[in-house]
């Protein structure tokens, strides 16, 4: 039987490593498999900024253009930059989507750690590691190119990005990418308004995490829709939205995402705050919980809250979560209901030992007495220990105005309210 072609091709070693040095040559050809959110934009740009979801790819969109750059010859002297050193080695430089582990012709580039250099022989180019969190470190090298990673969690955003940009000085044409999770901040505002001002130089671009679906792994995206799907947390975290906070609203998401905490062993006072209905059966009931350690920090619980329940049906759900969770109290406003609200909880099982029911009248509005909870959040000294998507959706779009109840919210600050340290307002009577 004669030979096919490809078989007299394949009888020789040298063939063979012609066909594979061919191969790899693909496999390292990042524009054939990348999406086009990922790619550097066209034209004379200075600054590509590259909003991402979670899992979006865009560590491995900013490493690319690195290696691209390198590579080519276009960069000889780079800063890598990320929220801290560790953050820039583990994630930038070593990391599974980092510089050291893309596919290559080349030999992949060596780290000192004693220089924080990443050096490639080859090309007589070096990238050098610096944090976010030493802006002055900047002052003195200058550089060609920078990447900087994650910049909506750098702690001093705007210097540090101010001082690496007066180090951008050699070379012909200095770029930067700046690749990130988007979060409310002076510094991705900045660059929002100047992608504005500067159309064509300041180039701006979105990657959706489920556009990376077939590198991560199976059930991740539809675990995370089914947790957080519609949020405002899921717009930024998985759709690479960036959502600017509401104007007046007195909590923000990039706030809360610093009060996050785990849920404490024991508690020196939980309370479960009830929200009654304000109309219909339809309308939601309020129910959050929240406990209080010894030293006064208070620390958000759950969420019940249900809607279009029967008045039997919701103070039997908030007397299952006092229970549940070791209550003592169960705190409802009386101005929705008044004494039916406590008979209900009692109907449900409250008011028997250890669980008491007290009722709260407000004279105060809603927005008012917000204040006084969002001032002990001000101070860290309320932490949400989990993640509660439509509470903190409330929270951080609730201005005051004229809306639907917020439901959720007026259960959280009575809650937090009572177990502030201090004594409740004379306009919150106790009946």
């Amino acid at each position: 039987m004669r030979a096919s072609g490809w078989e007299k091709v394949l009888t020789s070693q040298m063939d063979r490593e012609i066909l594979d040095e061919g191969a790899g040559a693909l496999q390292a050809d990042w524009k054939l498999w990348a999406e086009n959110a990922q790619l550097p934009p066209v034209g004379d740009w200075w600054i590509w900024l590259l909003m991402g979801g979670r899992g979006s790819g865009k560590t491995r969109a900013g490493a690319e253009w690195v290696r691209a750059m390198v590579e080519s010859g276009r960069a000889k002297r780079i800063a890598l930059v990320g929220p801290t050193l560790g953050d820039v080695r583990e994630v930038m430089v070593e990391g599974a989507s980092g510089l050291r582990a893309l596919d290559s012709r080349f030999a992949r580039p060596r780290y000192e750690p004693s220089r924080r250099r990443l050096v490639w022989d080859e090309f007589e180019a070096e990238a050098f590691a610096f944090s976010a969190e030493d802006p002055d470190s900047l002052r003195g090298p200058q550089f060609d190119a920078a990447w900087c990673d994650e910049i909506a969690a750098w702690r001093c955003g705007l210097k540090t990005w101010d001082t690496m940009r007066f180090a951008l000085r050699m070379g012909s044409a200095p770029r930067t990418v700046a690749t990130t999770t988007p979060q409310p901040g002076p510094l991705l505002r900045k660059l929002m308004t100047l992608s504005e001002q500067r159309p064509g130089r300041v180039e701006i671009k979105r990657a959706r995490t489920v556009e990376n679906i077939a590198n991560l792994a199976p059930g991740f995206i539809e675990e995370l829709e089914a947790v957080y799907g519609g949020t405002v947390l899921a717009r930024q975290e998985l759709e690479g939205e960036y959502v600017e906070d509401t104007k007046g609203a007195l909590w923000t998401l990039g706030g809360l995402q610093t009060l996050r905490t785990e849920r404490a062993a024991q508690y020196r006072r939980i309370v479960v705050a009830v929200d009654p209905p304000a109309g219909t059966a339809r309308d939601a009931c309020g129910i959050v919980a929240c406990g209080q350690l010894r030293d006064g920090e208070i620390h958000v619980l759950a969420d019940a809250t249900a809607y279009g329940l029967a008045p039997l049906d919701w103070a039997g759900r908030a007397v299952s979560l006092a229970r549940q969770l070791g209550a003592g109290l169960i705190v409802a406003e009386a101005n929705q209901g008044g004494e039916m609200v406590r008979q209900m909880l009692k109907m449900a099982g409250a008011d028997v030992s250890p669980v008491v029911v007290e009722l709260r009248h407000a004279s105060r509005s809603k927005y008012d007495r917000a204040c006084l909870a969002s001032g002990w959040y001000a101070k860290g000294k309320v932490f949400h220990a989990g993640v509660f998507r439509e509470l903190e959706d409330q929270m951080c779009t609730f201005d005051g105005d004229d809306g639907p109840s917020p439901d959720r919210l007026d259960a959280l600050v009575w809650a937090v309210n009572e177990l502030s340290p201090t004594t409740p307002s004379p306009k919150m009577n106790l009946i």
